[in-house]
């Protein structure tokens, strides 16, 4: 009776975990957050010109308010590399030679030696590699000047779906006049780049084997 008790105990804590780790798989599709803001008011007595809108002859119009866009260029690599190595080694060894005690001498002829060692060795390495453009939307204009933006992009293709979000903070300086800038210089950026789907599906490891290399696994 125990056993089966341990038996539906056990199959019970797979399918949960099992259960709990497919959900994580999915990202949650929502809406794209679209920022507040007001119409810009045209010029009078038939004039163009408005003070709201920087307009300069030697330079492009860039993102400086809520509502505007800009494209950040994706380009992000990381490489990380760690190693270590330990040896340790201790000998030692203890002689005994004849000794006399009173008019008799004793042979002992004894010895004692001991060694020990240790070695352990640990390697790791990962790599990882982004490439591509987003445009964003200005959400928010803080008071000293940043610009908080978010973007997302949704590709639903024949056999699944890639999903891209970038949000951050942007300096106005930062943006060229193409209405470009690097996602390096996007502070406090979230990137988040997933798929669902068939291919997505393919590429990953079933539910039970990915509880046998979880932390739940006792072995």
């Amino acid at each position: 009776m125990n056993v089966r008790t341990l038996l539906v105990a056990v199959g019970a804590a797979l399918l949960l975990s099992g259960c709990s780790m497919m959900s994580r798989v999915q990202p949650k599709q929502e809406e794209p957050p679209v920022p507040e803001f007001t119409a810009l008011p045209k010029g009078t007595s038939g004039g163009v010109f408005t003070t709201e809108r920087p307009w300069a002859l030697v330079a492009d119009v860039r993102a400086f308010r809520p509502g505007d866009v800009l494209t950040v260029v994706l380009s992000e690599t990381t490489q990380a590399r760690k190693s270590a190595d330990t040896n340790i080694n201790k000998s030692s060894s203890v002689d005994i030679p004849a000794f006399t005690i009173g008019h008799s001498t004793i042979d002992a002829n004894t010895s004692i030696q001991a060694d020990r060692s240790f070695q352990g060795g640990a390697t790791s390495t990962q790599q990882n590699a982004l490439q591509g453009a987003l445009t964003v939307i200005v959400q928010e204009v803080l008071p000293n000047g940043l610009l908080r933006v978010h973007g997302e992009k949704s590709l639903n293709l024949n056999q699944g779906e890639e999903f891209l979000r970038v949000s951050g903070y942007v300096r106005a300086e930062d943006i060229d006049a193409e209405n470009r800038i690097s996602s390096q210089r996007v502070a406090n950026a979230r990137i988040a780049y997933s798929g669902r789907g068939s291919l997505a599906d393919s590429n990953r490891a079933g539910w039970l084997t990915r509880f046998f290399n979880s932390p739940w696994m006792p072995f």
